[in-house]
This record gives structure tokens, C-alpha cells and sequence, in this order.
């Protein structure tokens, strides 16, 4: 059922807007500026997870033993929509984006202090990822039973 959702969502996201679109790794463009923005999201996520005292490598779910980041890559699911949201608004407004240029790696680096609605006020996205890596690690030590996850689009 992931799979599918994930392939609707992909076909709505960039319909207008690119041709044929396909989300992989290594396919065509707008998928250079997703990969470039998840890596940043992904490292964000790593160090909030690590100043929490948790291990970026103990995943929840993808227990995959060539990937170092498991538990990174399970919390930045919920962010990836801002990453999703930004990259929509570069294919809007760019001319072209086959290329990752200087100028488009710097749009993408302004997803650490992307706007993110968490606990009903509005901060940075990597004061948001703190909050949340910092509630796993309550979840974990059993000091409270809420995660704290970033709202998107309300």
C-alpha cells in the first residue's frame, strides 16, 4: 500500500509541472534537487538525534545493514513534505534544473530554517527536529508516551 500511495503522490506532485515525472534516486530531474534536499534533511535529523543522546544507526523500522542512518531516516519522514514543498516552488520559478548549480544548492540550503508548525508555534525546521528527536528519547526512557511531529499544510 506504501508503495502505491507513494507512486499517487508522486504523479500528483509535479503533473503540471513535469513531464512523466518518476521519483528514483537516479532518474531524471526534479529528482537531483529531492536527493540534494534529503541529504540535508537527513543530516539535520541525524544531529538532532544525536545531541538527544540517540544513535542516528538504531533505526526503528528499516533495519538494513548497509545504511547508517536508520533511525534518521525514520524520523525524517515527516519532514520530508517541507523538503517535497520547496523543491515544487524551484521547478515553478527556475528555468532549468538539470543541473544542481551553485545557486540551486543554496535555495536547498534554507531547508534547516524552513518554517515548521510543531506544538501549535511555528520555528525552524531544525528547532522542530530537535523537538522531535528530543520527544524519542522521552518516548524511550518512558517519560512520556508523545511524540512531538511537525503539522503540515494546516
Amino acid at each position: 500500500m506504501e508503495a502505491r500511495a507513494a507512486v499517487y503522490y508522486w504523479k500528483c506532485l509535479f503533473t503540471d509541472l513535469v513531464r512523466d515525472f518518476r521519483r528514483g534516486r537516479f532518474l531524471g530531474e526534479p529528482n537531483n534537487l529531492l536527493n540534494y534536499g534529503y541529504a540535508i534533511l537527513r543530516g539535520v535529523i541525524a544531529r538532532a538525534l544525536m545531541v538527544s543522546g540517540l544513535i542516528p544507526t538504531l533505526g526503528y523500522h528499516p533495519q538494513n545493514q548497509y545504511n547508517s542512518y536508520c533511525l534518521a531516516d525514520d524520523l525524517m519522514e515527516p519532514y520530508r513534505p517541507f523538503v517535497d514543498q520547496l523543491v515544487l516552488e524551484m521547478v515553478r520559478t527556475e528555468d532549468d534544473y538539470t543541473l544542481l548549480t551553485p545557486d540551486l544548492k543554496r535555495s536547498l540550503l534554507k531547508i534547516p530554517v524552513l518554517d515548521v508548525k510543531i506544538n501549535d508555534q511555528t520555528s525552524p525546521l531544525m528547532v522542530a527536529a530537535q523537538q522531535s528527536a528530543s520527544s524519542l528519547a522521552k518516548c524511550y526512557s518512558k517519560e512520556t508516551k508523545q511524540l512531538k511531529l511537525p503539522t503540515f499544510g494546516v
